[in-house]
């Protein structure tokens, strides 16, 4: 989701609401391009809200540019950097006037600050923030928009359109789309409905600040197919789009904003300042197409929770890097010497070819003439003519020898081979359940336990802390949910967990749950001694199934059984089990109704 005009205009009421009046009191350079500034409220504020101050971040970085409230306090650097010092000189203890949005939907945030100068002059400032991708920026400039500086400095070199330096003059640089607030029905029909291209494109490729999102959001309200040419639309099409689009734009004008983040099963997929009903129930719940909708108190607490829960994914993504590396290499060089074992056993298969063969010398040899390069026999068990390859260099006795000795190396190759094929099938599954604990990892104490399964089973060494040597102390712990009905249920996040979840957490009359013939998550439902409902059934049911590589599957088959029914035998690797009774059921990897105690 993008972090368009919408989402900055409800941001730019919720901050001029609270801070306006206020004055700034501590400004920190947390990051080299973002700020965490703390604003202490007016009276009349604090009354108000009922608290006393309010942290304001605002990053300029070029992957993630953000701004919002935290209650949230960050470390900063011994030393401030020059911008931050610069900074604290002009505007720390500065009252902060307004807090707009320039140019009606643009993604940039202005606070004008009045502040006394040297000289005990009152003087005005202006602090910008524009959130623009790769382009973001902190800008400071004086009451006549000249800048003082940026938190980011781009010369002509980088940017041939504006310069954002010390001494040039500060200006919106123009994108040549119109303004979608101050926007009539003829300058909609004229920009949007001429263009032969989709009809949402052509809305977001006509107005400043609105995303693909919102203006797909647009023509599902209006009931409008939004791959259409907007150019094709009917005139009853037309009015609708038109109407439509007011409509949103009326909620920007009046400030109804209602913040939501969309889930995706369970995972964060879109948010906006107005309600998404392009995915349908508002109410929280999931719908079939397994999207659920949550109302956030304020844009800030949403921004937060949503890159919060998407920077767990990510953060955990990049310190996995070298697990994942190793997990792969490790898979590719088992599933290609499975492949290989596989050819050897099915050239094993010959063997008792050779063992008929020496027989067949052994007894009809005699009628071979020295030279011969074949000799044809009778199988006495087939009763059909065989023809036997002859080397003219050995007697018969000897070539008889010789595919005697084929057969029993084969014997021996292909008993070798079949324990050795099941000890590589094992490490391949191991390896694939590896490969899913790290999909399923969300903090680094989970991957400090799968490195400690990959260090059991030889593929990394063993960490160790301290000049002693010891191990390194594993606070991992399974996910702990609680049923609809109040019955717990827990998942495993790797192998290790899995074994103790199985074998040490749950009783015998516990139930055990796990995806059929896929790697995945071992998940127990504690009883208590009590009868369990269908719904408990289907909810640890569901978590097997997200917990699982199917997971983006629609529906996923899932055996569970009681625990008692599960064995591991013996020597068996981290996480295997086995089991010759259960029921299975089919179900949604949606776990969007459960709540989860602890992670």
């Amino acid at each position: 989701m993008a972090f368009d005009g919408i989402t900055v205009a409800n941001l730019t009421k919720d901050l001029n609401d609270l801070l306006t009046g206020g004055r700034i009191y501590k400004i920190a350079q947390t990051e080299s391009d973002e700020l965490l500034i703390t604003v202490k409220l007016s009276y009349e504020n604090i009354d108000k809200y009922q608290i006393k101050q309010a942290r304001v971040v605002m990053s300029a970085d070029a992957s993630l540019p953000l701004v919002y409230m935290t209650d949230d306090n960050k470390p900063s650097p011994m030393t401030a950097p020059n911008f931050c010092m610069l900074l604290r000189k002009h505007i720390q203890n500065g009252r902060i006037i307004s807090i707009t949005q320039p140019g009606g939907l643009e993604r940039i945030i202005r606070f004008e600050i009045e502040h006394l100068d040297e000289m005990g002059d009152l003087r005005h400032k202006v602090l910008l923030i524009e959130i623009m991708g790769k382009y973001s920026n902190i800008i400071f400039t004086d009451e006549e928009d000249m800048i003082i500086d940026s938190i980011k400095h781009i010369p002509a070199s980088v940017s041939s359109v504006r310069e954002v330096l010390p001494g040039r003059q500060y200006f919106i640089p123009s994108q040549d789309k119109i303004n979608p607030l101050e926007t009539t029905a003829d300058e909609f029909s004229s920009s949007v409905l001429s263009k032969g291209m989709p009809a949402f494109k052509a809305i977001y490729s006509s107005y400043t600040g609105l995303s693909p999102i919102i203006s797909q959001e647009i023509c599902y309200r209006a009931g409008v197919d939004a791959d259409k040419s907007a150019a094709a639309l009917d005139p009853s099409e037309s009015v609708k789009l038109y109407r439509a689009f007011d409509e949103v734009m009326d909620l920007v004008k009046t400030g109804n904003f209602t913040p939501v983040i969309v889930y995706e099963k369970g995972a964060p997929k879109e948010y906006c300042s107005i309600p998404l009903t392009i995915y349908g129930n508002q109410n929280g719940n999931s719908n079939e197409s397994g999207f659920n909708t949550t109302q956030m108190s304020s844009i800030s607490s949403l921004i937060e929770q949503y890159y919060a829960e998407k920077n767990v994914v990510t953060r955990i993504r990049q310190k996995s890097v070298d697990l994942r590396k190793i997990v792969q290499t490790a898979l590719e060089r088992n599933v290609r010497k499975y492949d290989l074992q596989t050819k050897q056993l099915q050239d094993s298969e010959k063997k008792d070819k050779y063992r008929i063969y020496g027989e067949l010398l052994t007894v009809y040899g005699y009628s071979a003439k020295e030279g011969d390069k074949n000799i044809t026999v009778n199988d006495y068990n087939t009763g059909e003519d065989v023809t036997i390859p002859l080397d003219p260099t050995l007697s018969i006795s000897q070539n008889a020898k010789k595919y005697f000795d084929k057969y029993t190396k084969l014997k021996r190759t292909q008993e070798a081979l079949t324990e050795q094929m099941q000890e590589v099938a094992q490490a391949i599954e191991q390896l694939e359940s590896i490969a899913t604990s790290l999909d399923i990892a969300q903090k680094e104490a989970d991957l400090a336990q799968i490195r400690q399964e990959l260090a059991l089973s030889g593929y990394v060494k063993a960490h160790t802390q301290g000049k002693n040597g010891r191990k390194e102390k594993i606070t991992s712990k399974p996910f702990h949910y609680l049923s609809s009905d109040g019955f717990d249920i827990y998942v495993g996040k790797n192998n290790i967990q899995n074994d103790e979840l199985t074998f040490k957490t749950a009783n015998g009359g516990d139930w055990w749950f796990h995806a059929k013939k896929i790697p995945g998550s071992h998940v127990v439902l504690l009883t208590g001694g009590k009868e369990v409902p269908d719904r408990a059934f289907e909810e640890a049911a569901a978590l097997a199934a997200f917990y699982s590589k199917g997971k983006n599957q629609e529906k996923v088959e899932i055996d569970y059984l009681r625990r008692k029914d599960v064995k591991k035998p013996g020597g068996a690797k981290p996480g295997f089990v086995v089991y010759y009774t259960n029921y299975s059921m089919a179900i949604s990897p949606d776990i969007s109704g459960l709540k989860l105690i602890s992670d």
